[in-house]
Parts: C-alpha cells; sequence; structure tokens
C-alpha cells in the first residue's frame, strides 16, 4: 500500500483504540474520546470514520460472543493493524518534528 494521510479526527480514532486494546469496541472508543478530550462525537462520525480506517487497512475488527446484556447482539471490536502502526508513527515522527522546528520566541504571543 503506498502512503496515506489521516485527518485529525481519524488519528484520534485509531490512538483511542490503541489505548484501549482489548476493550476497543465503537461505543467504548466514543466514550473515551468525549472523556479524554472533551469533545462530542456522535455515534454516526464513529462508524463512519472506524469503517473508512478498515477499508484503508489501518484498522482490523473481529465480532465478540454474544451477551444478553446487549440482547444477543455481539460487539465488533478493532485494533490497529501493522499498517496502521506504521501510518501513526509517521505521523508521530511528522507532528514531533513540526514541534521541534519552531523557535522558541515564536510561541509568546504579546499583546499590547
Amino acid at each position: 500500500m503506498g502512503k496515506e494521510t489521516i485527518g485529525e479526527f481519524e488519528e484520534i480514532v485509531m490512538l483511542t483504540v490503541a489505548v484501549l486494546n482489548e476493550d476497543a469496541y465503537g461505543i467504548s472508543i466514543k466514550d473515551d474520546i468525549e472523556s479524554r478530550l472533551n469533545r462530542k462525537v456522535s455515534v454516526g462520525a464513529m462508524r463512519t470514520a472506524l469503517k473508512r480506517l478498515e477499508k484503508k487497512g489501518f484498522l482490523d475488527s473481529a465480532f465478540g460472543e454474544a451477551t444478553a446484556v446487549r440482547g444477543g447482539k455481539r460487539k465488533r471490536y478493532f485494533k490497529v493493524t501493522p499498517y496502521g502502526q506504521k501510518v501513526l508513527t509517521q505521523v508521530m515522527h511528522t507532528r514531533k518534528s513540526l514541534w521541534e522546528a519552531i523557535p522558541n520566541m515564536s510561541l509568546e504571543f504579546k499583546f499590547s
């Protein structure tokens, strides 16, 4: 696969999947993003992002066991693929490089 780019929300979703590890399913990802980032996420936006990331090869998913709590419905669990890990690593290095390139004085904002 060629070099892919990801948007900010996709990056956040992928990082959250990695953070949640074995417990990364739609609602747990949504809740964790909302909790950590104090940012509202719609179920539709989450589903769309997860499908898009899986289609790009950045995430894999598999169904868990059916539970009575969910009326017999199974959760779809997500994990970051090796390709997704590579993309996240590239993003991290790019951001780090940009932060390190900023002269110290350029972040000091002065208002008169």
